[in-house]
């Protein structure tokens, strides 16, 4: 009855490296989607979003299930409550996503995203599908010090957030207060989602060892 208890456990952590996984796509494509006023990624984008939006009832239902099954032991209920609020954070990365791809849908087909913030905009993107592809590497391996290195890319975000939020309050800021609106949401996503991937490795560190990485140094290279 444990192996099969054990083998339900190892479906609900392939079902979170599936949101996850997907999650990266998503990121990848919103943000293409965003620069090149792409409507019709825009619109794939939203769709496979909620499509993993969709996926948070089937996947709390195994957990809920698991608990159900047998009376789990204190590891076995660690692991079953972190699976929810992992769920709760790869939901809410999708959520995000979907927000970027709308915003690439409402400006069609003018740019979403002025010339002189573009290049930031681009490196968020760029770091938020690092960090989400780097959460599946979580995910996967449990690996404390992986773990850390997710919140230490984390600071590129934060650094590039600032660097976006400045430009628009700059004086030389001539694009108007629609696209300043725009593009203070945009980057608030994109420091939303990479929250989340942080939060990803670390609950997955938790979940698997009972401790969290944050006293765990960054692997250096």
């Amino acid at each position: 009855m444990r192996t099969r208890y054990h083998d339900h456990l190892e479906q609900l952590a392939d079902q979170l490296r599936v949101m996850c996984a997907r999650n990266r796509e998503a990121i990848a494509m919103a943000t293409d989607a965003l620069l090149g006023a792409d409507l019709e990624l825009a619109e794939r984008t939203i769709d496979y979003c909620a499509e993993t939006v969709a996926m948070r009832e089937d996947t709390e239902h195994a957990a809920m299930t698991l608990l159900a099954l047998e009376a789990p032991v204190a590891g076995e209920l660690r692991r079953v409550v972190t699976a929810l609020q992992l769920v709760d954070d790869l939901t809410r990365m999708s959520a995000l996503t979907e927000h970027i791809a709308r915003a690439a849908r409402r400006r069609h087909p003018a740019d979403a995203v002025p010339e002189p913030v573009r290049n930031l905009v681009i490196h968020m993107g760029e770091t938020a599908v690092d960090l989400a592809d780097a959460a599946v590497g979580v995910l996967t391996t449990a690996d404390p010090g992986d773990a850390a290195d997710l919140d230490a890319r984390d600071d590129t975000m934060d650094d590039l957030h600032r660097d976006l939020l400045a430009a628009i309050l700059a004086d030389g800021w001539d694009n108007g207060t629609a696209a300043a609106v725009d593009v203070t949401l945009l980057g608030r996503y994109y420091e939303r989602f990479a929250d989340h991937a942080v939060e990803v490795g670390r609950r997955t560190v938790y979940m698997t060892t009972g401790h969290r990485p944050d006293d765990t140094p960054a692997h250096s290279g």
